[in-house]
């Protein structure tokens, strides 16, 4: 990816965050959803999520109370517009990115299984992944992704940095997925990679909060772990979605850039 500065890019309003405290407010947000999680869930004597209460203890209420924290420190910071909105444009070509992916959601949902499971229990683990979306993306592609460039970052640095945090604070799932949680966090730095590209193409952090959540949520209902069912074919499809976003984006990489990206100090009005 070109890592070309974009000039005329002030820093934000509002309070500023070190690299230390941003470190704090990850462990923090991480601490809420794997000891904060298993404390939840045993207070509802719950330790899965094939039921909707299991659901709801072991999903819901944690990352209910991890959205809130995320958009509370935001809040905090006063960091509303540039978490929400991203002026770093990409070419449009890039919307191939979250065409992919939203096409593998699509194919990779259960949905036999998941209407054997009934409308609620459908319902709140549509709202549990999207606490997820909304929660990882706050923090990470709006948060990381805000902090980096006000620390003068190159946007490839951002780029690359923000995505690698990504998938480094997925290693937390040793806790409870033991070696896997290595694999799996170098996955979650590519998909990392994509949602930030869908963030610049969308011009926002809503479309990749959103499909974010709605990965999670195809993830989930193909899995024979979560809701006892058998295997489901589609489920590959988030899966085959990494190599070919990466294939693309390799051969592509160095028109992913605007050309030349606008140095608003450097315009001059002309009359």
């Amino acid at each position: 990816m070109n890592t070309q500065k974009h000039a005329g890019q002030a820093r934000i309003s509002g309070r500023q965050l070190s690299y230390v405290a941003f470190a704090v407010v990850v462990i923090v947000y991480l601490a809420i959803i794997q000891f904060g999680g298993r404390l939840i869930a045993g207070w509802g004597n719950e330790d899965d999520t094939l039921t909707t209460r299991g659901v709801v203890f072991t999903m819901l209420i944690p990352l209910a109370i991890a959205l809130i924290f995320t958009y509370g420190v935001i809040a905090a910071l006063g960091w509303w517009r540039p978490v929400i909105k991203d002026d770093r444009p990409v070419n449009r070509w890039v919307w191939v990115v979250p065409v992919v992916l939203l096409v593998a959601i699509l194919v990779g949902i259960d949905y036999s299984a998941l209407a054997e499971k009934g409308w609620l229990f459908v319902l709140v683990l549509l709202i549990a992944t999207q606490f997820v979306g909304w929660g990882e993306e706050g923090m990470f592609r709006g948060i990381g992704v805000t902090m980096l460039r006000n620390h003068g970052l190159r946007e490839g640095q951002v780029a690359l940095w923000s995505s690698l945090i990504f998938g480094a604070v997925h290693l937390s799932n040793v806790f409870g997925n033991g070696a896997s949680a290595v694999p799996q966090a170098i996955m979650v730095s590519l998909a990392g990679y994509f949602f930030y590209l869908t963030r610049r193409v969308s011009g926002s952090n809503a479309l990749n909060s959103v499909l974010h959540g709605l990965f999670d949520f195809a993830l989930l209902s193909g899995s024979a772990i979560l809701l006892d069912q058998q295997g489901y074919a589609g489920a590959f499809a988030p899966i085959l979605a990494y190599p070919i976003i990466a294939i693309v984006l390799i051969v592509k990489r160095h028109k992913i850039e605007p050309p030349h990206p606008v140095d608003d100090h450097a315009v001059t009005s002309t009359t």
